[in-house]
């Protein structure tokens, strides 16, 4: 910018007699200087770190970097980056849960879990269980990329978010990194999602809307809204405000600009899943076949003899419909 706008920029830093100790001169003249920035020319605004209003930071993907693993991704969004690792079960590994009002258990055979550690903000604490925030991450992740899942029950999934660097948004870049690990291990989606946290300054009647804010902006802005979807729409909205309320117009400007930043993510991934290399000398095997119900008895044997002796001998899984004949038969490799 200017000399001027400079010289206004570092006097909001330098406001002396106004504070009675460090922090909050730190802190309060910090807050001013980041919102002043903005209302210079919201069209033209500049952000504590060079963006423009609209811009989303820049962008780097890698797929299947662990060879041991059935996939992987790790996407990099500025100073956020989130490893996505996947898993592939049977249908046995299906995770089985009730509720009190459930007469009979339930099977959930997606799993997104989400990992935020301590030394992803530089900071130096106890490994634990996950928290109320991390479970929270993980079901927005969970929700937005659900929607894309293709024969759904065919088999078990887990996705495990380790959340290496954050620096704002790592729920959105988990969406992202989710969604290429799925395409990374053969796993049928619809589309790729992709998702973006939307931030907001607003003093009176004027605003500006912040596309890919990062921690600095969360802290100190009035909004956090987390849009997730593909090409086609939105899958998932999360939003924390510290206002009263916002308007019609700015929810629609902050939809609009979210679509926009949506689908130039989408184009980058996009254009890396045409590169990716599937594992498939880790990837499990997976043949699936009918037979006639009647003959469901035989394959069992008697006391599960038969079943047990293929199982052992060819180290494979065996999945039984008693109803419909399906057989699922799952191995550690994938099959030549």
């Amino acid at each position: 910018g200017s000399a001027s706008s400079a010289n206004d920029t570092k006097s909001y830093f330098c406001q002396e007699g106004q504070y009675n100790d460090m922090a909050t001169l730190f802190f309060t003249s910090q807050e001013s200087a980041i919102r002043h920035l903005f209302h210079l020319d919201v069209n033209d605004g500049i952000r504590a770190d060079g963006r423009h209003v609209r811009a989303v930071r820049p962008i780097s993907i890698e797929t299947n970097i662990l060879p041991n693993t059935h996939s992987s991704c790790l996407f990099t969004r500025g100073q956020t980056q989130v490893l996505g690792v996947l898993t592939v079960g049977g249908s046995t590994d299906a995770q089985m849960y009730e509720s009190l009002t459930d007469t009979s258990p339930r099977y959930e055979d997606f799993m997104l879990h989400y990992n935020f550690p301590g030394y992803s903000v530089g900071e130096a604490g106890r490994l634990g269980p996950p928290g109320r925030r991390e479970l929270g991450h993980g079901n927005l992740a969970k929700k937005s990329i659900e929607p894309t899942l293709v024969n759904r029950g065919d088999n078990t999934i887990r996705i495990v978010a380790e959340v290496l660097e954050s620096n704002g948004s790592s729920s959105m870049a988990t969406v992202c990194s989710s969604s290429l690990a799925l395409r990374a291990g053969g796993i049928k989606t619809t589309d790729l999602v992709a998702g973006v946290a939307m931030g907001l300054i607003k003093e009176g009647d004027k605003y500006a809307i912040l596309t890919d804010i990062m921690g600095l902006e969360d802290h100190y802005g009035d909004m956090d809204f987390k849009v997730a979807g593909t090409k086609k729409g939105i899958t998932a909205l999360q939003m924390d405000i510290k206002i009263e309320g916002i308007s019609i117009d700015v929810l629609k400007d902050a939809l609009y600009q979210a679509r926009e930043a949506r689908e130039h993510i989408l184009s980058i991934m996009e254009s890396e899943s045409e590169k990716i290399v599937i594992n498939e000398d880790a990837l499990p095997s997976m043949e699936m076949f009918s037979i006639d119900p009647g003959k469901i008895a035989s394959v069992i044997g008697q006391a599960g003899k038969t079943i047990k002796e293929i199982i052992e001998k060819f180290q494979v899984a065996v999945d039984l419909d008693r109803n419909s004949g399906k057989v699922k038969i799952s191995g550690k490799k994938k099959l030549l």
